[in-house]
């Protein structure tokens, strides 16, 4: 058994077996050059030299109902977050057109909370248009939409949904306990079924065991998942983890790797964390075989420059890809 090999599965698109997932677990401790180089490899014999760029806008904030807890706009933490309902439409669509001037080619409304009413469904369907209306393509992470939801946003012009799956189904309860795993399951399967675009991954350094991350890796595959983002704890003050460590970026490094082989030809975005796990080796993710890369501000923790982002991914050789 050796790297060459299972990169050569991976290339074939051929799920590595479970001797061979155990493997490259190892790799990432005494052998991660080597393993950072397959994954690499993987990623430009299906991307090319191509990296997919995207934006979000934290639409409405704060008081959320679930008790996630990594996440700073629960209603259940202490954490200083803001706080405001769904933002006018003009001023999404402001956020998405200086977006577009830095490079992104998908736009993301993000919303807290766990269901989604008419009003807010309302302001999506509006938000939606003047996204595209910019010239984006429009994405919505809102929660949870029944199947009327989505066909309707959809007939509006959304291309995207995104709903993380956050974990492995095993950790799920120590991070969430307000509702159950299987309904994020069931609302990755509905975007699916709507015929729309899904963005479904999760976050790393949470807790999580090299088993939990493989778990999730192998449920995305198996409900088809074609992006996964990657997001790194950024610990807040205020949130039951804010004084866990975050992760090594070689460690982190590693999880995209093996992401790489069991979701060979999957766009692995990275987003959330970035900053805090990698500094200034801002592109590092892309050689370890992520194809994506969110620019600008995340949800409630400040990003990296896009304008740095974008020229260094013109020294590396990188492009922009127009998805």
């Amino acid at each position: 058994m050796n790297l060459s090999s299972i990169a050569r599965k991976g290339l074939d698109g051929v799920l590595p077996s479970d001797a061979e997932i155990l493997f490259l677990i190892a790799q990432a401790q005494e052998r991660l050059p080597e393993l950072l180089g397959h994954a690499r490899r993987i990623r430009e014999a299906r991307f090319g030299n191509r990296v997919g760029l995207c934006a979000i806008v934290n639409a409405k904030s704060g008081t959320c109902s679930e008790d996630c807890a990594f996440c700073a706009q629960s209603g259940h933490h202490a954490a200083h977050s803001p706080e405001y309902p769904l933002l006018p439409t003009g001023e999404i669509a402001a956020a998405a057109d200086r977006a577009r001037a830095s490079g992104a080619t998908r736009f993301g409304i993000v919303a807290s909370g766990k269901l989604v009413g008419g009003r807010d469904l309302d302001g999506f369907e509006r938000a939606v248009r003047a996204v595209a209306g910019v010239g984006l393509t429009p994405d919505l992470s809102p929660g949870l939409l029944d199947r009327a939801q989505l066909a309707r946003l959809k007939r509006a012009g959304l291309a995207g949904y995104h709903h993380n799956l956050e974990t492995s189904a095993t950790h799920f309860p120590r991070m969430c306990t307000t509702h159950a795993y299987q309904e994020d399951v069931d609302a990755v399967r509905a975007g699916l079924d709507a015929g729309l675009y899904v963005c479904s991954g999760g976050i790393f350094g949470i807790g999580e065991t090299w088993d939990d991350r493989v778990e999730l890796a192998l449920l995305l595959r198996e409900l088809g998942v074609p992006s996964v983002p990657m997001n790194f704890l950024t610990p807040i003050p205020g949130t039951p983890l804010e004084h866990r460590a975050p992760l090594a970026p070689e460690e982190a490094l590693a999880i995209v790797a093996l992401y790489r082989f069991l979701l060979p030809d999957r766009h692995l975005r990275i987003c959330g964390g970035r900053p805090t796990v990698f500094g200034e080796a801002r592109l590092e993710p892309l050689t370890a075989g992520a194809d994506g890369l969110m620019i600008g501000d995340y949800l409630t923790t400040r990003g990296n420059d896009a304008a740095s982002d974008l020229e260094d991914m013109r020294r590396a050789g990188l492009a922009p890809a127009k998805e």
